[in-house]
C-alpha cells in the first residue's frame, strides 16, 4: 500500500487499458470502410454498400470521440505520475507524441466530420476521397504511437547526454525502428481482426433476428472474409516476426512468457501449464517438443535462455501475470482462427444463414479479440519490465518521487468512476445505432455535388 510506484503503474495501466478498447475498432473498420465506398464509386452506386459504409462511419464515431476523452489523461500522465520519464525519454519520444497530435490526430478528426456530415455535399469520389484519408490518418495516428513504444522496448537513435538524459540522433533509425515495423504489422493485424468480428457479430445478429436482409448477409460475408485473412496475418507472418524479435532482444521476457526457468536445447512451447516462481519451475506442464527453439532461432536443435541465465533483478517482476496474459493471446488468437475458418467455410457455401449455431457463436464472439489485444499488449509491457526504456531507464526511476501513494490512488479512484460513466454512454450510444441498424435515405446522396 506504501509504494508509490505501484500506484502510479496500477493507474497507467487501468487508463490505457481502458482507452485502448476503442482504437482497435476505429483503426480495423477504416480500410472496411474505403472498400465498401470503393466498390460502391466503381459501380456507380450500391446503396447497400453505401448505407453499410454510413453505418459503420457512424460506430466508428463514437469510438473515435471516446478513444480521444479517454487518451487524454494519459498524455498529462507522464508529467504528473511520470516526471523521470519525461525528463530522462521525453526528448526523444516526444517527437512522435506530438506528431502524432498535430498530424494523424487533426487528419483523422478533421476528415471523420466531413465524412460523417459531407456526403450529400460531396461527390461520390471526393467522399471515398475523405474515406481514405481518415484511413490514412488513423493509420498514420498508429505508426506514431508505436513507434513511441518500440523505442521503449528497443531504444534506437539516440545518445546519452552528461545529465543522462537521451537525446535524439538519428530521427529516421528512430522512426524506422525495425521492433516498430514489426510490432506495427502485428498491431494493425489484430485492429482488423477486432473490426471483423465485430462486423461479423453485428450480421449474425441481424440474420437470427431477421432484420436487415440486405446488410446482415454483407456483414458476414464482409466479416468473416477479413476476419480469416486477418487472423492468419495476426499469427503468421506477423506475430513469428515479433516472436523473433523478442527473443533477439528480449530472451528474458520470452522464457518468462513460456515459464522456462531453464536454459537448454531443444526447447519446447508450453500449452499448458502454471509457473511455480518460488521454486523456479514450471507445473503440470504440456509441451510441444523443441517448437519453441524453432519458432525463435529456426532450428529445433537451437539453445532457449531460460531465466537461469539472467540476474533475477533484470526478470521481469510479474512473472505470473506475464504467462498468463501471454497465454491467453495465444489461445484465444487460435480459437478465433477456427471460428472464422468455420464460418468462411460455411460462408463460401452459402449455408452461414441457415447455420443458428454458428450465428450465435459468432454474435457471442466480438469480446475475443478485445480480450487477446489486451492480453498482448500486457505480454508487451510487462515483458519490458523492469525497464520502462530498455535497459537505459528502470521503471522505478521513472516515477514522480513528489506524487505519493494517496494522491495516486485518490486519482485511481476518480479515473474508475469516470471511466465506468463514460462505458455506460458507450453502451447506450452503440446500442441505439445496432438497433436503429443501416438506413438508406430517400435522397441519394452526392446529388448536390
Amino acid at each position: 500500500m506504501h509504494d508509490a510506484v505501484f500506484w502510479h503503474r496500477l493507474q497507467f495501466a487501468f487508463t490505457i487499458v481502458f482507452h485502448y478498447l476503442f482504437p482497435p475498432l476505429t483503426m480495423g473498420l477504416a480500410p472496411l470502410i474505403v472498400i465498401w465506398k470503393g466498390i460502391s464509386l466503381r459501380r456507380g452506386g450500391d446503396e447497400r454498400l453505401d448505407a453499410a459504409a454510413r453505418f459503420w462511419i457512424r460506430v466508428f464515431g463514437i469510438n473515435f470521440a471516446l478513444g480521444v476523452v479517454t487518451g487524454i489523461p494519459m498524455e498529462f500522465q507522464f508529467g504528473t505520475n511520470w516526471a523521470g520519464f519525461t525528463r530522462i525519454a521525453g526528448p526523444v519520444v516526444g517527437h512522435t507524441l506530438a506528431m502524432e497530435g498535430l498530424f494523424a490526430f487533426f487528419l483523422e478528426s478533421s476528415f471523420l466530420g466531413l465524412l460523417v456530415f459531407g456526403e450529400r455535399r460531396l461527390s461520390r469520389r471526393a467522399h471515398f476521397a475523405t474515406a481514405v484519408a481518415l484511413f490514412a490518418g488513423s493509420w498514420l495516428s498508429a505508426w506514431f504511437i508505436i513507434a513511441t513504444n518500440a523505442f521503449m522496448q528497443h531504444p534506437v537513435g539516440h545518445s546519452v547526454q552528461a545529465d543522462g538524459a537521451l537525446a535524439l540522433e538519428d530521427f529516421f533509425a528512430f522512426l524506422f525502428n525495425p521492433w516498430a515495423v514489426v510490432q506495427y504489422a502485428h498491431n494493425m493485424a489484430a485492429a482488423l481482426v477486432t473490426a471483423s468480428f465485430v462486423v461479423a457479430a453485428v450480421g449474425a445478429f441481424y440474420a437470427l433476428q431477421g432484420r436487415h436482409p440486405a446488410a446482415a448477409p454483407l456483414f458476414l460475408r464482409t466479416g468473416t472474409t477479413s476476419g480469416l485473412l486477418s487472423c492468419i496475418l495476426v499469427i503468421v507472418p506477423t506475430g513469428d516476426l515479433h516472436a523473433k524479435m523478442v527473443a533477439r532482444h528480449q530472451p528474458a521476457a520470452l522464457a518468462a512468457m513460456e515459464g522456462r526457468f531453464t536454459s537448454g536445447a531443444n526447447a519446447p512451447i508450453t500449452l499448458i501449464g502454471q509457473p511455480n516462481v518460488a521454486e523456479r519451475r514450471l507445473d503440470n506442464p504440456v509441451h510441444v517438443p523443441s517448437a519453441l527453439s524453432f519458432l525463435a532461432y529456426g532450428t529445433f536443435h537451437a539453445d532457449v535462455p531460460g531465466l537461469d541465465a539472467f540476474p533475477p533483478e533484470e526478470w521481469p517482476d510479474n512473472i505470473e501475470l506475464l504467462y498468463y496474459a501471454f497465454h491467453v493471446m495465444a489461445g484465444l488468437g487460435t480459437v478465433m482462427l477456427l471460428v472464422m475458418a468455420a464460418a468462411c467455410g460455411c460462408s463460401f457455401t452459402g449455408s452461414l444463414p441457415r447455420r443458428r449455431g454458428l450465428l450465435w457463436v459468432l454474435m457471442l464472439a466480438f469480446p475475443l479479440p478485445y480480450i487477446a489485444t489486451t492480453a498482448g499488449w500486457m505480454s508487451a509491457e510487462l515483458g519490458r519490465q523492469p525497464w520502462v526504456v530498455h535497459g537505459i531507464l528502470r521503471t522505478v526511476d521513472a516515477a514522480s518521487p513528489t506524487v505519493h501513494t494517496g494522491t495516486a490512488v485518490f486519482t485511481l479512484i476518480g479515473f474508475c468512476g469516470l471511466y465506468f460513466v463514460l462505458g455506460l454512454l458507450f453502451l447506450f450510444l452503440i446500442g441505439r445505432e445496432i438497433v436503429h441498424g443501416p438506413a438508406v435515405p430517400a435522397t441519394p446522396p452526392g446529388t448536390h455535388a
